[in-house]
Formats: C-alpha cells, sequence, structure tokens
C-alpha cells in the first residue's frame, strides 16, 4: 500500500518543525475545517466551516436542521412547528413554522384544525357545529361553525332545517305552519332503522323532524327513507375514542367524542379511520423498532435518544427527523506527519471519522521509536468530531522487523513507548502498518500483534491493523495469520488496491471492483467479524506507458484529483471495462501507448456499496488529499 511513497514524501515527513510552530500552524488553518453539519430529515447532506454557511444551505430544503459536528449540538431548524388538517387529512404544504401562517391558510378552510407539534390536540379549529338541509338532502358547502351563518345560507333556500351536531338535534326551520301541516299529513316514509333492521313496534313517520327526534331516544339509531332508501339521519356514535390501538369509547358528535379523549391519556379521535384530535404527543423515540418513550418538545426528544445506542426520533407521522443509527466509519490516512498538511487534509473532508497521520515508525531493531506526534492535532480533531489513530510502520524493512520480532526486550520497549505516547496524546488508538514482514515471522508477528493490542486496550484504546488484500492460495504462507490476528485486535483493514502496483509487469486497474469484492469475502472466510472489518479504497490510479510493440515501460501513480484535468489534456478516450467496473482510458503520445483505469466519484461510491453490502464497519482511504473535496460531498449521504 505504502510502497510507492515518493522519496520526496519521505524527507517530508523528515523535515518536521517545532512543537511552537505546529501549534501555530494548527490555530491558523483551523477554521478551514468544517464544524456545521446540514441534514435533511436524519440524512446528513453536507458540511461547512461557519455556521452561516450551513444555515444559508440547509435553507434549501425543508425539513432541514444544521448541528455542531463535534457534540451534535442542533443550532437551526425549520422544522414546521404548526400542521394544518382538514377532516383529517393534511398536505405537505400545510406545515409552517408560524402560527400566524397556518391561521391565515386555515381560515380559508372548512372544518380544519391546527395542531401545536410541541403540544397534543388543537390551537385552533373551525369544525363545522351546525349542519344545513333542504328537506333529506345537505351538502359539504353546508357546514357552518355558527348559527348565523348557517341561517344566512338557509334564508335562499326554501323546506330547509338546521341541524345541531354536537347535540345531533334539530334547532331551526324555515318551513311555515301551513308546510309543516302538509308534511305531517303526507304518506309517512321515514322508518327508525337499529342495526341493519327496522326498529320493532315503532310507526313509519312522515314529517322528518318527528323521525328524528324519536331517533334521538335509540342510542345508535338511525332515519332511513323507506322511498329513495337513503339513511337520511344517524344517531350512531361514529366518532371513536382510541387508545393503544384499542377503542376505548365514542360519540355521536366530534366535541364529545375530544371531551372524552382528554379524560384518556395518549387517546385519539377516530372517524372514517382519519385522525381528527390526538392526544399523543407528536414526537417518539427508538431503540431500532422498539419505542421507548413520547416527547412534545424536539429538543427533549433528542436529548433523551442521544443517551441509547442506535436511537432515532420520529413523528407520528413517520417522519425520522433524528438518528443515530449504525453508521460506516470512515478513516483517512495522511501519509504525513506535517501537522499544516493533515489539516489540509481533514479540512477537506466531510463525515471523516477517523484520521491516522504517520507520526510513529520503529527506527530499529531495538525496538527505538521515532516520534513526531503533535498533540495540538488530537485536540484540535476532538473539537471536530474527529478521532485520532496515528499510524506506526516498521520502514517495510524485511530485515530489521525480524530481528525486531526475535527480540522480546525490544518489542516490549517499543510497545511501551507507542502506548504510553499515546495516552499522553488523548488518541483513539494506533493503526499497525508493518508490511514486507517475512513469512518465516508468521507466529513471531502474531505474538507481537497480540502483545500490543492488550497494552493498548489497557488503556482504553484501540489497535487497527492494516493487512493486504492477498489470495487464499497464498495467504498461508505470508506473516498475517488472519484467523489469529482477528480475535485480538480491534479492526483489521483490508487493504484492497494494488491490485496492479509500481512492480508489476503487465498494466491493470489500482483495484478492480471484482477484485475488491473477492477480497472481503477472503476475509470473511477467515471468521472475521464484519463488525471488524474496514474495506481499504484508493484515492489514486495507476498510469501505463508502453513502447510501439505495446511493451511495458514505466508507469506512474496519478492522484484521483488530478485525473479529469488528464483526460482533458490527453484527449484520452474511454471505454468501460467490465472486468474492473471502471472507465479505461487510452491515449497516444510521442509514439507512446498510455493507459489507466479511472478512479471516480461513481466507483468510490461502488466500494462504499460494497462495504454496506457486505455490512463491514466501514472504509479507509489511502489517502486524504488525493481526491476533490467534492467527493466527501457524496461520501457523507452515503453514511
Amino acid at each position: 500500500m505504502r510502497k510507492w511513497i515518493s522519496t520526496t514524501l519521505l524527507l517530508l515527513l523528515v523535515l518536521q518543525t517545532s512543537l511552537t510552530t505546529l501549534t501555530s500552524t494548527v490555530e491558523a488553518a483551523s477554521p478551514q475545517m468544517t464544524k456545521y453539519r446540514v441534514y435533511q430529515n436524519d440524512q446528513a447532506l453536507k458540511e461547512f466551516a461557519t455556521q452561516s454557511q450551513a444555515i444559508a444551505y440547509a435553507g434549501k430544503f425543508a425539513y432541514s436542521h444544521v448541528e455542531t459536528i463535534s457534540g451534535r449540538a442542533w443550532v437551526w431548524d425549520n422544522l414546521p412547528r404548526y400542521q394544518l388538517y382538514q377532516n383529517g387529512k393534511t398536505q405537505s404544504k400545510w406545515a409552517f413554522q408560524s402560527y400566524n401562517e397556518a391561521l391565515s391558510t386555515a381560515r380559508k378552510l372548512t372544518n380544519v384544525h391546527i395542531r401545536d407539534l410541541e403540544n397534543v390536540g388543537w390551537v385552533y379549529q373551525s369544525y363545522a357545529k351546525y349542519q344545513l338541509f333542504q328537506g333529506d338532502n345537505t351538502n359539504i358547502k353546508w357546514s357552518f361553525p355558527t348559527l348565523a351563518a348557517a341561517k344566512q345560507e338557509a334564508s335562499k333556500w326554501g323546506n330547509a332545517h338546521i341541524m345541531e351536531l354536537n347535540s345531533n338535534t334539530w334547532v331551526w326551520s324555515n318551513l311555515t305552519a301551513a308546510q309543516v301541516k302538509a308534511q305531517q299529513e303526507a304518506a309517512p316514509v321515514y322508518q327508525l332503522m337499529l342495526n341493519g333492521g327496522p326498529v320493532e313496534n315503532t310507526p313509519l313517520y312522515s314529517f322528518l323532524k318527528e323521525a328524528i327526534h324519536a331517533s334521538a331516544g335509540i342510542t345508535g339509531s338511525e332515519v332511513l327513507n323507506v322511498k329513495t332508501n337513503k339513511i337520511v339521519h344517524s344517531n350512531t356514535a361514529d366518532y371513536l375514542i382510541q387508545q393503544a390501538g384499542k377503542i376505548v369509547g365514542s360519540a355521536i358528535s366530534l366535541e364529545a367524542a375530544v371531551q372524552l379523549a382528554k379524560k384518556t391519556p395518549n387517546a385519539e379521535v377516530y372517524y372514517k379511520d382519519q385522525v381528527y384530535w390526538s392526544g399523543i404527543p407528536f414526537l417518539a423515540v427508538y431503540q431500532g423498532d422498539n419505542k421507548l418513550k413520547a416527547f412534545n418538545a424536539r429538543s427533549s426528544a433528542v436529548a433523551y435518544a442521544k443517551g441509547f445506542a442506535n436511537s432515532s426520533v420520529r413523528t407520528s407521522e413517520g417522519r425520522t427527523i433524528w438518528s443515530q443509527t449504525k453508521k460506516l466509519v470512515y478513516m483517512g490516512w495522511n501519509g504525513s506527519s506535517s501537522s499544516s498538511t493533515i489539516i489540509g487534509h481533514t479540512a477537506n473532508t466531510q463525515g471523516l471519522t477517523i484520521d491516522s497521520p504517520t507520526w510513529f515508525e520503529l527506527a530499529a531493531a531495538d525496538g527505538t521509536v521515532t516520534d513526531k506526534s503533535d498533540p495540538a492535532i488530537v485536540s484540535l480533531f476532538k473539537e471536530k468530531g474527529i478521532q485520532v489513530m496515528p499510524l506506526v510502520h516498521n520502514q517495510f524493512n524485511k530485515q530489521m522487523t525480524t530481528a525486531f520480532l526475535k527480540n522480546s526486550t525490544a518489542q516490549k520497549s517499543f510497545i511501551n513507548t507507542i502506548t504510553t505516547r499515546l495516552s499522553q496524546l488523548g488518541a483513539a488508538g494506533v493503526n499497525l502498518d508493518f508490511e514486507e514482514v517475512a513469512g518465516s515471522d508468521r507466529i513471531a508477528y502474531t505474538s507481537f500483534v497480540t502483545a500490543f493490542a492488550k497494552a493498548v486496550q489497557a488503556k482504553g484504546m484501540q489497535l487497527s491493523i492494516d493487512l493486504p488484500r492477498g489470495s487464499l492460495s497464498w495467504n498461508h504462507l505470508t506473516a498475517y495469520d488472519h484467523a489469529a490476528l482477528a480475535p485480538v485486535v480491534d479492526t483489521i483493514i483490508i487493504m484492497a488496491y494494488d491490485e496492479h502496483w509500481s512492480g508489476s509487469d503487465t498494466p491493470g486497474s489500482v483495484a478492480g471492483l471484482q477484485w475488491a469484492e473477492e477480497g472481503v469475502k477472503h476475509f470473511l472466510s477467515y471468521d472475521i467479524p464484519r463488525n471488524k472489518l474496514m474495506l481499504g479504497i484508493p484515492f489514486y490510479v495507476r498510469e501505463w506507458k508502453l513502447d510501439s510493440s505495446n511493451k511495458l515501460v514505466s508507469n506512474r501513480a496519478v492522484l484521483m484529483k488530478e485525473v479529469p484535468k488528464l483526460i482533458a489534456d490527453t484527449h484520452a478516450q474511454g471505454t468501460y471495462d467490465a472486468a474492473s467496473g471502471q472507465m479505461k482510458y487510452k491515449y497516444v503520445k510521442d509514439g507512446f501507448t498510455y493507459l489507466f483505469w479511472a478512479e471516480t466519484e461513481a466507483t468510490v461510491k461502488a466500494r462504499i456499496d460494497l462495504a454496506k453490502a457486505y455490512d463491514l464497519a466501514g472504509v479507509a482511504a489511502w489517502r486524504l488529499g488525493y481526491e476533490n473535496s467534492d467527493l466527501w460531498t457524496m461520501m457523507l449521504r452515503m453514511k
């Protein structure tokens, strides 16, 4: 993985400035780092350095909010506070942040209510209290909040009467005495009905008012016009009070039902399967799919949810507005110990979980450690919600490493030096990157890693280890005993790149998608727990130079962010390569043919999808700084 670190980079690692200079560099560069994250519902969208930038961006989306990355403090939102309902139904456009906005719309409609989402019940309602009829007939427009309004409409019609809905009684009509007498003397057509059949020992009625009056004495009865076969009046309790999914009461009118519901904790009023009034808090905290507790206030709900793993805050309508369910871990190697470089790398990221600067190396077989760590970086990144797990490497020196693994005193000294310094730094752990270890050192290497892991974990930190993708056919011949290492370390990172590397004799992709997936399967076959595995992904490609006879001449690494310019400058022609799952580009210059397999946002997304598909802990990128910052917007949204 690091075999191709350039001489320039190695020199840069050596030429470090003093701690004072580093600290000032941190302070100068830190404002560039992102501090705020924008969410839509519970989905992260993008990160920003300033609160004003974050709020301006969040304002473009409905149901969005802004949090600090560190500590997830909720600093702004445009979540609606008031929701408008008509006959129990609502629309997305009826969500308002202010009561006056909601009220303005409500006054243009009939049979509506407004709910303050941080309280139960109504803060405003204009449900009809009076219904106008002309004979047996009425319509939806003849519902009125006041008797005066109903009478005003009734003046336009003859043979009109008004029912008061709360008592379900006939309260007014414009029938003349002669009309009343004529209707009383007409052929009887009104039958009292109960449970689908006529009420026994009751007559047919000629005058509707008399039938309605008789029905009032029989709970659950209805009035049927036998001539038209139409129910013209109902005395049934159609408003249902439900609690925990069970019907606990009923009423003839909405007002009566609400009064009953108010006496019943967490009750709701239903009419024709629609909720007209709710005594259930709008928000609830869940752990997984298990409902823990309900809340009126968003702040209280989020504060409570933070105390539980895999928790979320959901509205009663099923919208999740906050969550801390399992998310992918994003780790990035810096490949550098320069504080300014490290800060520059992380400033371009969004959603980065772990940063791994190259701070330690095994300097000699006697366990001497080269330490280039900077405590100011650890402090700064903690404020940004980023863990620091510095990388320690063995200079990829096989002979020195063999001698080291034979020297128990050297190993104890190395382990003590590293763990003591990590503890002083306040680091989250350490990333062990010992490469080019001799296959004959397999047992010794496992023993060393076991002792190292115990020492690190004893101080409350974690040890991650980088292992080459390798192959089932020959991994047993290497120094890396996957099955033995898995139980002792906290994380194993599959270095799923360098499928074709600087020493390859044939051109090809740095990491074909199918090749990477096969590597994941290999590691899972060693019974390594999925939550201990991370997929290493490349932020670089390799360009191959061939002569006129297609003989490989040389190759070079190209940073991912440089690929678009390379394509544009050379007019390289791309074709899809099914074997790698990537675009393969080709161009000719000065008699030579150049080939490269592009790493793009789409291929990075495919690698993250791979980690998700196999339920791995996350992905680790080699290395930060090789990518465009825009890539992280996509990565954050996939997290």
